[in-house]
């Protein structure tokens, strides 16, 4: 799985930001699975002071001690789903995005066993599921919201998987890897499906 998402991210630049703003690190969980690899998402806790009860991809703000932001996404996801930072085979970066709470976030493929044992950290992920990538191909989406932000106005799906709900700044990250990895055609600058 590294070699094939290696090599359909190899001629890909991600978008950079040249913004001052306080940073975060994602991980965006592939499973090690050719004939069917699935993306690892969190339900963050409903106690958490921002993005509580939304899905999220592991990761968190940069601490001062991390060396990257590699290492900030590798950190804050064994903090929240267990998941060991040698476990990881990390592929490469995506493009950054800003949340609504002024955060930049850079997320970063990373490849993880098809059977990691996965557990929640209860003081902020509520549970953690797994969503097969042709689902997301299939651009099934729920809805579509219009999202205003830095002078631009962006159509984002929101996909539904089982009783989560995939949208806003994760749904933003799962389009740009969609496209990057497996030419999805996903346009957020087209209003798309409803």
């Amino acid at each position: 799985m590294r070699d094939l998402l290696t090599e359909r991210l190899a001629g890909y630049a991600p978008r950079q930001l040249a913004l001052d703003y306080p940073e975060a690190g994602v991980l965006v969980p592939v499973t090690d699975n050719p004939g069917n690899p699935e993306l690892v998402f969190t339900l963050r806790s409903a106690n958490l002071k921002t993005h509580r009860g939304q899905v999220a991809f592991p990761g968190g703000k940069r601490d001062s001690d991390d060396a990257s932001l590699t290492a900030t996404a590798l950190r804050e996801t064994h903090e929240e789903i267990g998941l060991a930072p040698d476990l990881v085979q990390v592929v490469a970066p995506l493009s950054q995005v800003m949340s609504r709470h002024g955060i930049l976030v850079t997320p970063f493929v990373g490849v993880i066993p098809k059977h990691s044992e996965l557990m929640a950290n209860p003081a902020e992920i509520e549970s953690i599921f797994q969503v097969p990538i042709e689902f997301f191909l299939a651009d099934e989406r729920e809805r579509t919201d219009v999202i205003t932000f830095l002078n631009h106005t962006l159509h984002v799906p929101c996909y539904r998987w089982d009783r989560y709900q995939i949208w806003g700044l994760s749904a933003i990250i799962l389009v740009d890897f969609l496209n990057a990895v497996y030419d999805a055609g996903i346009d957020l600058l087209e209003p798309g499906r409803p």
